[in-house]
């Protein structure tokens, strides 16, 4: 987020046009950016929203779909998203808003800050640093002057002079990017020039009154929910504090589910499909598998309804997917949106690297033998998998391995390989709720098997692999 704010980010994150062509607008997205239209519109909308989610669960890429559709310089007539989202709304045209960025992790509560375009203002707190970027995009530096004193003080403007800057700059749209890590920072921590941690603690109430007072002005904040990004005791009494703050604001963020996160993943890693009959003859042959297979597969694969799962999934099997935001999710440490895009990424590149020729992307396609896929996974189990992996599912030396060797029946089609890595898939992630441990046989079969291939012979490789 800061990257962007400041210029340098990629050009998949920095171009308006390339970042709504990559975005999946989910209902979560939506949402807010509807909500965010209408207070900057002066149509109503929430002023102030929390976006409360799992770590990696998408919050900072929604507050740079905010970000760009409301700055103004998004061209309309090549983003027809947005374009459908203000026809939903209501509205002919989008808000040029003054966006003020704060990311808590980018900034260093021990200097000082003088922006270029504003010479002679020296910024030293969050109130001063909103209040300087407010001022820089009104083109008014005076505008600096309601909490100039405040900022070199140290010391919250008060929610009256905060509501009068919004008012005077508005249409506001205020982003604040991990505030749990920048209040963390300056916990316990006497005489800084960005001020105490209550002093912070102050002006976040006064900022979200101030909000709720304005003409037009919206606040968006992302709030942790994961221990990973909360931290320690320091981080759990920031994060105490600042949910009492917004206790009485409505946080509208939905996480994105396994139906949206393919979606996500198939808008973000691959172009336009070219050919949709050639993936519509590659899922009924699927379909046709399944339905032909009686009691091999799980029952609702034989359901037309999974038939158009296959289709929206495309070219992943809609098995990954559930396992990753299924079993996978119960993970702590696990991203469900950024972790599910690395690893797919990872297997994207390493099957183009391989040349596969597989229909789909199954749980049997991940190659657990390159080290940027195994590692995407390992990443978020406990310390010994690696040498699990290499042993058992997926090394040189591994037990499917000598299996393959030794049966060609087995090795033509990687079969004890393509099991192996199944079951890894479907019953790695382990957490203490969970009650029984372990993949049912027809999903391993679901993981592995494509149109054209014989079942039995993945039935007589697990068959091996347990013996073995």
């Amino acid at each position: 987020m800061s990257q962007v704010a400041r210029g340098t980010a990629a050009v998949e994150y920095q171009d308006p046009v390339e970042f709504f062509a990559r975005t999946y607008l989910t209902e979560g997205i939506r949402g807010l950016l509807l909500q965010a239209l209408n207070r900057v519109s002066g149509k109503g909308g929430e002023p102030v929203i929390q976006l409360k989610t799992a770590f990696g669960g998408g919050k900072t890429h929604s507050l740079l779909a905010l970000y760009h559709l409301l700055r103004g310089r998004a061209p309309l007539d090549r983003l027809p998203q947005v374009a459908a989202l203000l026809q939903e709304a209501g509205i002919e045209r989008v808000p040029h808003a003054r966006v003020a960025v704060v990311v808590g992790t980018a900034l260093n509560p021990t200097k000082e800050r003088r922006p270029r375009n504003l010479q002679g203002i020296t910024i030293r707190t969050l109130w001063g640093e909103i209040g300087a970027q407010l001022a820089e995009q009104a083109g008014n530096r005076k505008l600096y002057d309601h909490v100039r004193d405040s900022d070199r003080k140290g010391v919250p403007p008060g929610s009256d002079t905060l509501r009068t800057l919004f008012d005077a700059c508005g249409p506001c749209l205020i982003l604040i990017d991990e505030l749990v890590a920048y209040a963390r920072k300056i916990h316990g921590v006497e005489s800084l020039i960005s001020g105490s941690f209550d002093a912070v603690q102050t002006f976040i109430q006064e900022l979200t009154e101030a909000v709720r007072a304005s003409k037009n002005t919206a606040l968006v904040a992302t709030i942790p929910e994961s221990d990973i990004e909360i931290g320690g005791e320091a981080g759990q009494e920031t994060l105490a504090r600042i949910e009492h703050t917004f206790g009485r604001m409505e946080a509208i963020w939905k996480p994105v589910g396994s139906e949206e996160g393919f979606e996500v993943v198939r808008r973000r890693l691959f172009l336009p499909l070219g050919d949709e009959s050639a993936r519509d003859e590659v899922c009924r042959a699927f379909s046709t598998l399944y339905r032909d297979s009686g009691i091999e597969f799980p029952s609702e694969c034989r359901e037309a309804r999974y038939l158009e799962r296959m289709k929206a999934c495309y070219p992943i099997h809609p098995e990954v997917f559930d396992r990753l935001y299924t079993d996978w999710a119960t993970l702590e440490r696990f991203q469900r949106t950024r972790g599910v895009l690395r690893l797919m990424a990872a297997v994207i590149h390493d099957l183009c690297v391989r040349n596969d020729a597989s229909l789909l992307i199954m749980p049997g396609s991940l190659g657990l033998d390159t080290v940027t896929v195994r590692e995407e996974l390992t990443r978020y189990l406990p310390e010994g998998w690696t040498s699990v992996l290499e042993s058992d599912i997926d090394g040189r030396n591994s037990g499917p391995l000598r299996v393959d060797s030794d049966n060609p029946r087995f090795g033509q089609g990687m079969a004890a390989r393509r099991v192996a890595r199944g079951v890894f898939l479907g019953s790695a992630p382990h957490v203490v709720q969970q009650q029984v441990r372990g993949v049912e046989d027809m999903r391993v079969r679901l993981a592995v098997v494509q149109p054209g291939e014989q079942v039995s012979v993945f039935n007589d490789a697990l068959s091996q692999l347990r013996t073995d």
